[in-house]
Protein backbone atom coordinates (compact mmCIF):
# COMPACT_ATOMS: atom_id res chain seq x y z
CA UNK A 1 0.00 0.00 0.00
CA UNK A 2 1.25 3.51 -1.16
CA UNK A 3 2.22 6.04 2.15
CA UNK A 4 1.72 9.29 0.89
CA UNK A 5 4.99 11.44 2.01
CA UNK A 6 4.50 13.49 5.15
CA UNK A 7 3.62 16.64 3.91
CA UNK A 8 6.15 18.17 5.85
CA UNK A 9 8.94 16.64 4.66
CA UNK A 10 11.22 18.85 2.53
CA UNK A 11 10.00 22.10 4.36
CA UNK A 12 11.79 24.28 5.61
CA UNK A 13 10.73 26.31 8.68
CA UNK A 14 8.08 28.67 8.24
CA UNK A 15 8.20 32.67 9.52
CA UNK A 16 5.41 32.14 11.71
CA UNK A 17 6.95 29.24 13.39
CA UNK A 18 10.27 31.07 13.75
CA UNK A 19 8.11 34.31 15.01
CA UNK A 20 6.33 32.59 17.65
CA UNK A 21 9.24 30.40 19.02
CA UNK A 22 11.24 34.13 19.19
CA UNK A 23 8.09 35.93 21.17
CA UNK A 24 7.91 33.43 23.50
CA UNK A 25 11.55 33.06 24.30
CA UNK A 26 11.70 36.70 25.33
CA UNK A 27 8.35 36.45 27.30
CA UNK A 28 9.17 33.51 29.59
CA UNK A 29 11.93 33.26 32.21
CA UNK A 30 13.31 29.95 31.66
CA UNK A 31 15.38 29.48 35.05
CA UNK A 32 19.14 30.72 36.11
CA UNK A 33 21.08 28.85 33.19
CA UNK A 34 19.16 29.47 30.55
CA UNK A 35 20.64 33.76 30.60
CA UNK A 36 23.58 32.19 28.02
CA UNK A 37 24.10 29.44 26.07
CA UNK A 38 22.47 27.50 23.63
CA UNK A 39 19.54 24.81 23.51
CA UNK A 40 19.07 22.42 20.84
CA UNK A 41 16.57 19.97 19.75
CA UNK A 42 16.66 16.98 17.58
CA UNK A 43 13.63 15.23 15.73
CA UNK A 44 13.73 11.61 14.37
CA UNK A 45 11.23 11.26 12.20
CA UNK A 46 10.19 8.30 9.41
CA UNK A 47 9.20 11.22 7.03
CA UNK A 48 12.47 13.41 7.80
CA UNK A 49 15.26 14.64 10.09
CA UNK A 50 15.19 18.11 11.90
CA UNK A 51 17.78 19.66 14.30
CA UNK A 52 16.52 23.10 15.82
CA UNK A 53 18.67 25.74 17.94
CA UNK A 54 17.97 28.67 20.35
CA UNK A 55 20.72 31.02 21.36
CA UNK A 56 19.37 31.99 25.13
CA UNK A 57 21.45 35.44 24.94
CA UNK A 58 19.92 36.24 22.15
CA UNK A 59 16.82 35.08 22.04
CA UNK A 60 16.96 33.98 18.56
CA UNK A 61 16.13 30.39 16.64
CA UNK A 62 17.04 28.55 13.65
CA UNK A 63 16.55 25.18 12.00
CA UNK A 64 17.67 23.04 9.54
CA UNK A 65 16.27 19.32 7.85
CA UNK A 66 17.48 16.66 6.46
CA UNK A 67 15.44 13.62 4.20
CA UNK A 68 15.99 10.10 5.77
CA UNK A 69 18.55 7.93 4.33
CA UNK A 70 18.29 5.57 5.91
CA UNK A 71 16.10 3.57 8.47
CA UNK A 72 18.53 1.71 10.37
CA UNK A 73 18.96 2.80 14.08
CA UNK A 74 22.51 3.56 13.91
CA UNK A 75 22.59 5.17 10.73
CA UNK A 76 19.66 7.34 11.05
CA UNK A 77 20.84 8.63 14.23
CA UNK A 78 24.22 9.30 13.37
CA UNK A 79 22.43 11.36 10.22
CA UNK A 80 20.86 12.76 12.54
CA UNK A 81 23.74 14.20 14.99
CA UNK A 82 25.65 15.19 11.39
CA UNK A 83 22.42 17.73 10.85
CA UNK A 84 23.12 18.94 14.65
CA UNK A 85 26.25 19.48 14.43
CA UNK A 86 26.64 21.14 11.29
CA UNK A 87 23.63 23.19 12.17
CA UNK A 88 25.67 24.29 15.47
CA UNK A 89 28.92 24.77 13.30
CA UNK A 90 27.27 27.03 10.79
CA UNK A 91 26.31 29.98 14.10
CA UNK A 92 29.62 29.19 15.57
CA UNK A 93 28.43 27.04 18.79
CA UNK A 94 30.99 25.10 20.42
CA UNK A 95 29.77 22.05 22.38
CA UNK A 96 30.57 23.24 25.68
CA UNK A 97 28.34 26.41 25.29
CA UNK A 98 25.25 23.57 24.99
CA UNK A 99 22.80 23.85 27.80
CA UNK A 100 20.60 20.68 27.17
CA UNK A 101 20.15 18.50 23.87
CA UNK A 102 16.20 17.52 23.76
CA UNK A 103 15.47 14.53 21.57
CA UNK A 104 11.84 13.18 19.61
CA UNK A 105 11.31 9.66 18.19
CA UNK A 106 8.42 8.63 16.28
CA UNK A 107 7.44 6.25 18.49
CA UNK A 108 6.75 5.18 22.42
CA UNK A 109 10.24 5.40 24.43
CA UNK A 110 11.32 4.94 28.18
CA UNK A 111 12.41 8.29 28.86
CA UNK A 112 14.08 7.08 32.35
CA UNK A 113 15.80 4.22 30.45
CA UNK A 114 15.97 6.37 27.61
CA UNK A 115 15.31 4.03 24.57
CA UNK A 116 12.87 3.39 22.26
CA UNK A 117 10.15 0.75 23.28
CA UNK A 118 9.02 0.21 19.87
CA UNK A 119 9.31 1.79 16.69
CA UNK A 120 5.87 0.88 14.72
CA UNK A 121 7.12 2.29 11.10
CA UNK A 122 10.76 0.79 11.27
CA UNK A 123 12.22 -2.29 12.22
CA UNK A 124 15.03 -3.06 14.43
CA UNK A 125 14.63 -0.01 16.81
CA UNK A 126 13.46 -1.85 20.19
CA UNK A 127 15.51 -1.29 22.96
CA UNK A 128 17.88 1.01 20.69
CA UNK A 129 19.75 3.55 23.64
CA UNK A 130 18.97 6.84 21.67
CA UNK A 131 19.35 9.12 24.30
CA UNK A 132 22.92 7.74 25.63
CA UNK A 133 23.73 8.37 21.36
CA UNK A 134 22.76 12.02 21.51
CA UNK A 135 24.38 12.39 25.09
CA UNK A 136 27.98 11.02 23.92
CA UNK A 137 27.81 13.21 20.56
CA UNK A 138 27.45 15.98 22.50
CA UNK A 139 28.43 15.69 26.18
CA UNK A 140 25.38 17.13 27.10
CA UNK A 141 22.35 16.68 29.56
CA UNK A 142 19.93 15.01 27.14
CA UNK A 143 16.08 14.23 27.54
CA UNK A 144 13.92 11.69 24.71
CA UNK A 145 10.37 12.14 24.66
CA UNK A 146 8.24 10.42 22.04
CA UNK A 147 6.60 13.13 19.23
CA UNK A 148 3.36 13.33 20.20
CA UNK A 149 4.10 14.57 23.38
CA UNK A 150 6.89 17.36 22.36
CA UNK A 151 4.28 18.56 19.86
CA UNK A 152 1.55 19.02 23.08
CA UNK A 153 4.59 20.71 24.48
CA UNK A 154 5.81 22.73 22.09
CA UNK A 155 2.29 23.74 21.27
CA UNK A 156 1.58 24.63 24.84
CA UNK A 157 5.04 26.50 25.09
CA UNK A 158 5.39 28.10 21.51
CA UNK A 159 2.37 27.68 19.59
CA UNK A 160 -1.33 27.78 19.79
CA UNK A 161 -1.96 27.38 23.50
CA UNK A 162 0.97 29.89 24.47
CA UNK A 163 -1.49 31.30 26.70
CA UNK A 164 -2.83 28.46 28.93
CA UNK A 165 -1.79 25.53 31.27
CA UNK A 166 -3.95 22.61 30.38
CA UNK A 167 -3.84 21.19 26.85
CA UNK A 168 -4.55 18.12 25.29
CA UNK A 169 -3.05 17.22 21.46
CA UNK A 170 -4.16 14.75 19.22
CA UNK A 171 -1.89 13.43 16.24
CA UNK A 172 -3.91 12.26 13.15
CA UNK A 173 -1.07 10.59 10.89
CA UNK A 174 0.74 7.36 9.77
CA UNK A 175 0.22 6.35 13.39
CA UNK A 176 -2.29 8.28 16.24
CA UNK A 177 -0.82 9.52 19.53
CA UNK A 178 -1.59 12.08 22.03
CA UNK A 179 -0.03 14.45 24.41
CA UNK A 180 -1.65 15.97 27.41
CA UNK A 181 -0.20 19.19 29.01
CA UNK A 182 -1.02 19.80 32.83
CA UNK A 183 0.22 23.61 34.32
CA UNK A 184 2.79 24.11 31.82
CA UNK A 185 4.06 20.52 32.38
CA UNK A 186 3.79 17.32 30.12
CA UNK A 187 2.36 14.45 31.87
CA UNK A 188 3.80 11.34 30.86
CA UNK A 189 1.90 8.99 33.73
CA UNK A 190 3.67 6.26 35.82
CA UNK A 191 5.10 4.14 32.74
CA UNK A 192 4.73 6.67 30.17
CA UNK A 193 2.68 5.67 28.08
CA UNK A 194 0.18 8.63 29.12
CA UNK A 195 -1.46 10.09 25.79
CA UNK A 196 -1.05 6.64 23.64
CA UNK A 197 -5.35 7.36 22.92
CA UNK A 198 -4.39 5.52 19.71
CA UNK A 199 -3.39 2.00 21.16
CA UNK A 200 -6.94 0.94 22.79
CA UNK A 201 -9.71 -0.63 21.44
CA UNK A 202 -12.40 1.67 20.33
CA UNK A 203 -15.13 -0.89 20.52
CA UNK A 204 -15.90 -4.24 22.64
CA UNK A 205 -14.09 -7.61 21.70
CA UNK A 206 -14.23 -11.17 21.98
CA UNK A 207 -11.14 -12.30 23.87
CA UNK A 208 -10.73 -14.69 20.22
CA UNK A 209 -10.79 -11.47 18.12
CA UNK A 210 -7.89 -9.16 17.73
CA UNK A 211 -9.24 -5.82 18.92
CA UNK A 212 -9.92 -2.67 16.49
CA UNK A 213 -8.11 0.72 18.36
CA UNK A 214 -7.93 3.99 16.96
CA UNK A 215 -5.11 3.49 15.49
CA UNK A 216 -6.60 1.28 13.21
CA UNK A 217 -9.70 3.67 12.25
CA UNK A 218 -7.95 7.05 12.02
CA UNK A 219 -4.85 6.99 11.15
CA UNK A 220 -3.80 7.38 7.28
CA UNK A 221 -3.92 3.80 6.83
CA UNK A 222 -7.07 3.43 8.72
CA UNK A 223 -8.79 5.66 6.42
CA UNK A 224 -7.42 4.14 3.05
CA UNK A 225 -8.75 0.76 4.17
CA UNK A 226 -12.14 1.84 5.45
CA UNK A 227 -12.48 3.64 2.32
CA UNK A 228 -11.61 1.23 0.31
CA UNK A 229 -13.91 -1.54 1.91
CA UNK A 230 -16.46 0.61 1.47
CA UNK A 231 -16.09 0.77 -2.24
CA UNK A 232 -13.81 3.99 -3.34
CA UNK A 233 -10.59 2.38 -5.01
CA UNK A 234 -7.79 4.49 -3.89
CA UNK A 235 -4.66 4.93 -2.14
CA UNK A 236 -4.35 8.45 -2.25
CA UNK A 237 -5.47 10.34 1.56
CA UNK A 238 -6.67 13.61 -1.07
CA UNK A 239 -9.50 11.28 -2.34
CA UNK A 240 -10.72 10.50 1.14
CA UNK A 241 -11.40 13.74 1.59
CA UNK A 242 -12.59 14.71 -1.66
CA UNK A 243 -16.33 15.05 -2.77
CA UNK A 244 -16.96 11.11 -3.55
CA UNK A 245 -19.87 9.94 -1.21
CA UNK A 246 -17.86 7.01 -0.48
CA UNK A 247 -15.17 8.99 0.98
CA UNK A 248 -17.51 11.66 2.64
CA UNK A 249 -19.24 9.16 4.72
CA UNK A 250 -16.10 7.65 5.55
CA UNK A 251 -14.81 10.85 6.74
CA UNK A 252 -18.30 11.56 9.25
CA UNK A 253 -17.95 8.19 10.40
CA UNK A 254 -14.08 9.14 11.45
CA UNK A 255 -14.97 12.78 12.55
CA UNK A 256 -17.55 11.44 15.13
CA UNK A 257 -15.85 8.66 16.20
CA UNK A 258 -12.97 10.92 17.16
CA UNK A 259 -15.42 13.54 18.67
CA UNK A 260 -16.42 10.48 21.01
CA UNK A 261 -12.60 9.49 22.13
CA UNK A 262 -12.18 13.67 22.95
CA UNK A 263 -15.49 14.07 24.50
CA UNK A 264 -14.52 11.20 27.19
CA UNK A 265 -10.79 12.93 27.01
CA UNK A 266 -12.31 16.91 28.21
CA UNK A 267 -14.42 14.95 30.86
CA UNK A 268 -11.76 13.28 32.19
CA UNK A 269 -8.61 15.88 32.19
CA UNK A 270 -10.74 19.18 31.51
CA UNK A 271 -8.20 21.04 29.21
CA UNK A 272 -8.73 24.40 28.47
CA UNK A 273 -8.08 23.44 24.92
CA UNK A 274 -7.71 20.46 22.50
CA UNK A 275 -5.13 20.78 19.52
CA UNK A 276 -5.22 18.16 16.62
CA UNK A 277 -2.14 18.17 14.15
CA UNK A 278 -0.65 15.66 11.80
CA UNK A 279 -0.50 14.51 7.87
CA UNK A 280 -4.27 13.97 8.24
CA UNK A 281 -5.00 17.63 9.70
CA UNK A 282 -2.72 19.54 7.72
CA UNK A 283 -4.49 17.59 4.35
CA UNK A 284 -7.90 17.44 5.55
CA UNK A 285 -8.40 21.63 6.96
CA UNK A 286 -11.05 23.15 8.85
CA UNK A 287 -14.08 21.52 7.88
CA UNK A 288 -12.98 18.39 9.55
CA UNK A 289 -12.07 19.84 12.94
CA UNK A 290 -15.47 21.94 12.43
CA UNK A 291 -16.86 18.15 12.11
CA UNK A 292 -14.69 16.48 14.90
CA UNK A 293 -16.07 19.68 17.35
CA UNK A 294 -19.59 19.18 16.44
CA UNK A 295 -19.58 15.46 17.38
CA UNK A 296 -17.48 16.57 20.44
CA UNK A 297 -19.59 19.05 22.32
CA UNK A 298 -22.83 16.23 21.58
CA UNK A 299 -21.11 13.44 23.41
CA UNK A 300 -20.88 16.03 26.82
CA UNK A 301 -23.56 15.77 28.97
CA UNK A 302 -25.54 19.04 29.58
CA UNK A 303 -24.45 19.48 33.10
CA UNK A 304 -21.00 18.96 32.35
CA UNK A 305 -21.30 20.78 28.72
CA UNK A 306 -18.68 23.78 28.27
CA UNK A 307 -16.73 25.81 25.78
CA UNK A 308 -13.81 23.68 24.87
CA UNK A 309 -12.12 24.80 21.09
CA UNK A 310 -10.60 22.35 19.41
CA UNK A 311 -7.93 24.18 16.75
CA UNK A 312 -5.32 23.03 14.28
CA UNK A 313 -1.46 22.79 15.65
CA UNK A 314 0.68 25.81 14.36
CA UNK A 315 4.05 25.19 14.74
CA UNK A 316 4.11 23.67 10.91
CA UNK A 317 7.93 21.56 9.95
CA UNK A 318 9.59 21.89 12.83
CA UNK A 319 6.93 21.05 15.60
CA UNK A 320 8.73 18.05 17.09
CA UNK A 321 12.26 19.51 16.93
CA UNK A 322 10.61 22.20 19.13
CA UNK A 323 8.60 20.03 21.40
CA UNK A 324 11.93 18.67 22.27
CA UNK A 325 13.73 22.46 22.54
CA UNK A 326 10.38 23.24 25.02
CA UNK A 327 10.91 19.96 27.22
CA UNK A 328 14.98 20.49 27.36
CA UNK A 329 14.08 24.45 28.36
CA UNK A 330 11.86 23.67 31.10
CA UNK A 331 14.40 21.33 32.60
CA UNK A 332 16.22 24.42 33.09
CA UNK A 333 14.66 25.34 36.13
CA UNK A 334 14.40 22.03 37.62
Amino acid sequence: MHMPADLYADSPTDARAIALVEEQLANRNWGILSTQGYVLGIDLGVYGLRAALIDMQQQTYASAHAEVQSTNPYAMTQDALALAHDLLAEYEVSLDKLLRVGVGFGGPVDTQRGEVRVAPRMAGWEGFQLRDEVEQAFDTVTLLENDANLIALGEAFFGVGKDISHLFYLHLSSGVGGGLVVQDRLYQGSTDIAGEIGHVAVIPTPPDQPMVTLEQIASVSGLLQRARAAGLETDNLHDVFGDDPIAQRVVAETADLLGLRLAQVSALVDPQLIVLGGIIIRLSGAAFITQIAEHMHRYHAPHIAHPLPIVASVLGADSVAVGALALALSSLGD
